[in-house]
């Protein structure tokens, strides 16, 4: 064969991420509060793109010119994976279509095609206002930093306050100073005593215990502030690993006391708080805003989206209309067709989401309604691929769905993924439960123990398989420990120095 430069042919297939079909991947990804955000930016953007409510001309038979026709109907799988081909050709849409509400989705027409009602049922309309509508009334609260400040430059002054800044700086979230105070004394060019000094001063601020360099020194901040510090309380806090550990004959010998004023230092100190900078500031507490709805009436399930922090999204046909007259160059009318296309694509797959959470959500109610009835006790195992299959669309579709997306209910907030869990077999052969139910069990067991019969991981194992639960010691130790419940053993001690308090 020689070897000589050639030109060849050859065929390939390959998949083809569309601009169309990324933005559709990350719409489905998205939470409303996201979404928000993403529609604010495609806005400006876009100028055909507007909210509100919009006075749409007729456009007197220019969409007819523009060819634009009724799209016909496509599941999210489809918008997914239709290539730009598929995907330019069902891009304009009809001025009817033109609008993505923000209404309740139980109010558009046709309840969507009877997905929202659960057994048999249509969900119905809602009158209008009665969603909750979530805003954030949040107030901008003062940070420790500025907190601790505000005192220091009360009794301070010149290179003193100086150094109290600095001082005040490294004091963290939980009111504890994260920096050595040789370093910081060598940074700022000033003496060791002088640090040390300033930072006694700061010590002595509100709140109380705030600068300390550990936890001992936190509570013994606190003790002097209670004048409560005497050489009995000294040891006991310097020998807080035996305290945790329950050693209480060994702490009774080093602090030189009896039982009595043991049980009394000891109630003393957890009266004290352990992160006393977690008292000011923090942030605002960004509340979790649920993206689904869930409600039973009337034997039947209501299944809606939170429209609260959707904004309304519309194509704004007669500003197309005026733009597309002054139009003159070639350039300038790709360039509104693109517009155009793009704004009919985002109000489209806008839809699509709304309708294919919907969809996911109302699977999950279905599957998981002994939950909604009895609670999480009764929670079944199920995972993505069982809902794709029900809904008939792919698994990666149902994941992103799930994503960073919460659920109202009467008992609570939960993420979507809260319900996809892992299953436990019967210990009789019936139907598996769910690994979040078998966590309640343990809980409900390990709460309800006799303070004098402390039950073990293997009692735990014998008394879920009473109930029903096949499950080995080491995940009961794993589920133990998840839910935060100490051994058997550390539970008998803490016990018994609440029963020692008490």
């Amino acid at each position: 064969m020689a070897i000589a430069p050639r030109l060849d042919l050859r065929q390939s297939q390959s998949l083809v991420m569309t601009p169309q079909l990324q933005q559709a991947i990350k719409l489905l990804t998205l939470s409303n509060l996201e979404l928000e955000t993403f529609i604010s930016s495609e806005i400006e953007k876009n100028p055909l793109l507007d909210t509100g409510d919009i006075s749409m001309e007729s456009g007197e038979g220019r969409e007819g010119e523009e060819g634009l026709s009724e799209p016909a109907a496509q599941g999210s799988d489809e918008i997914l994976t239709s290539g730009p081909g598929e995907s330019e050709s069902t891009l304009d849409m009809p001025s009817d279509t033109d609008c993505f509400s923000n209404n309740s989705l139980s109010e558009s027409d046709g309840a969507l095609d009877g997905q929202l009602g659960l057994n048999g049922a249509s969900s119905g309309s809602s009158a209008p206002g009665e969603a909750p509508d979530f805003e954030n009334m949040l107030v901008a609260e003062i940070t420790l930093t500025d907190h601790l400040m505000d005192q220091a430059g009360a009794i301070l002054s010149g290179t003193e306050l100086f150094v109290a800044q600095h001082i005040i700086d490294q004091i963290d979230e939980c009111g504890y100073l994260q920096s050595d105070l040789l370093e910081l004394a060598q940074r700022l060019a000033v003496e060791l005593i002088d640090v040390k000094r300033i930072l006694g001063v700061v010590q002595t601020l509100d709140p109380v215990g705030i600068g300390a360099r550990d936890l001992a020194e936190c509570l013994t901040l606190q003790a002097k502030d209670a004048d409560r510090y005497d050489p009995a309380m000294a040891r006991l806090i310097d020998n807080l690993d035996l305290l945790a550990k329950g050693a209480l004959p060994q702490l009774k010998r080093i602090c030189g006391v009896d039982d009595e004023d043991l049980m009394d230092m000891i109630s003393e100190l957890r009266n004290y708080d352990p992160k006393p900078g977690c008292k000011i500031g923090g942030g605002d507490v960004q509340a979790v805003v649920p993206d689904v709805f869930i409600a039973e009436q009337t034997n039947r399930w209501i299944i809606e989206v939170n429209s609260a922090t959707l904004p309304k999204v519309l194509v704004n046909r007669t500003y197309y209309s005026e733009l597309k007259d002054g139009a003159q160059d070639k350039a300038s009318k790709e360039w509104l067709n693109e517009c155009l296309a793009d704004a009919n694509w985002l109000v489209k797959a806008l839809d699509q989401r709304q309708r294919t959470i919907v969809k996911v959500a109302t699977e999950i109610v279905k599957q998981q309604e002994e939950f909604f009835r009895k609670g999480v006790e009764h929670l079944r195992p199920l995972t993505l691929k069982n809902v794709a299959e029900k809904i008939e669309m792919h698994e990666s579709t149902v994941s992103r769905v799930t994503s960073n997306k919460y659920l109202s209910c009467s008992r609570g907030t939960f993420e979507l993924k809260y319900f996809f869990t892992s299953g436990i077999q019967s210990s009789t052969g019936g139907e598996a439960s769910s690994a979040e139910a078998v966590k309640s069990h343990i809980k409900s067991l390990i709460d309800n123990e006799d303070p004098k019969k402390i039950l073990s991981d293997d009692k735990l194992v014998a008394l879920l398989k009473a109930k029903d639960f096949d499950i080995a010691r080491r995940t009961v130790a794993k589920y133990r420990e998840a839910l935060g419940l100490g051994s058997s053993v550390q539970r008998r001690r803490q016990k018994a120095l609440e029963g020692k308090a008490a």
